[in-house]
């Protein structure tokens, strides 16, 4: 594949790293100060772009590649009240576009198994469910967008939650905690616990690097980097 990184931070070290590994082409970096860089000239020398530029650029970073017609994987977290917006585009356009708050196969597989213990625990109302994460200093956003999954997906298939909140900002037994925690440089720790007065039951995920998130990414786009339409990792992994 010829790859456009669109954000150069650690991911998109990583995700270099781990291309050229495999044998794909970079052909383009860009970070804040050369995002302009990514334009109909270089675009065209492109098969997909992968997407980690941060919050504040991210939906308008896919949608110029969209409307390049670059199939583009995105994996930055808090702008996701611009998703109809990207994916309404990606459809008009013909293009193909994958997003998740995380490509960690290992991440992805334990969405699945929180879905099914979120479904489970409908018949068992004596636990309390939460969730935990824990990340390194410099990640901007609080909680994590894997964490907000974790908890929307939980609320999705648990009668007893409509929606979540931050640790200390509300006391509504209806909503799911999630407690935040930045320290050093951890890649990622994420904890889903229902609690009863007699037991735990702990789904957990410890990212040991970045690693899993960079091979993720790539595979993703080579899924989408033949196809049109929009995609989740559900259909890049078939679970």
């Amino acid at each position: 594949m010829r790859i456009a990184l669109l954000g150069y931070g650690r991911m998109g070290r990583e995700i270099e790293q781990a291309a050229v590994a495999g044998g794909h082409t970079v052909v383009i970096r860009t970070d804040i100060h050369n995002a302009g860089d990514f334009n109909n000239v270089t675009a065209e020398r492109c098969d997909v772009a992968i997407e980690f530029t941060g919050p504040g650029a991210a939906a308008d970073t896919i949608l110029r590649a969209l409307v390049l017609g670059i199939p583009v994987v995105s994996g930055s977290t808090g702008w996701l009240a611009r998703y109809d917006e990207v994916t309404r585009l990606c459809l008009e356009k013909n293009g193909s576009f994958i997003h998740s708050s995380n490509f960690s196969i290992g991440v992805n597989i334990l969405f699945r198994l929180n879905k099914e213990l979120a479904r489970i625990m409908n018949l068992h109302h004596d636990y309390q469910v939460s969730v935990d994460e824990m990340h390194h200093a410099q990640k901007l956003d609080a909680p994590s967008g894997t964490a907000i999954t974790l908890a929307g997906d939980i609320a999705g298939q648990n009668s007893a939650y409509n929606g979540w909140c931050k640790a200390g900002d509300m006391t509504d037994p209806k909503k799911i905690t999630i407690t935040s925690q930045r320290e050093g440089t951890v890649p990622g720790i994420h904890t889903v616990t229902w609690a009863s007065d007699a037991d735990k039951i702990t789904l957990r995920h410890e990212a040991l690097s970045r690693k899993g998130f960079a091979a993720g990414a790539l595979l993703a786009a080579g899924y989408i980097s033949t196809r049109r339409g929009v995609f989740t990792m559900n259909d890049v992994l078939n679970l």
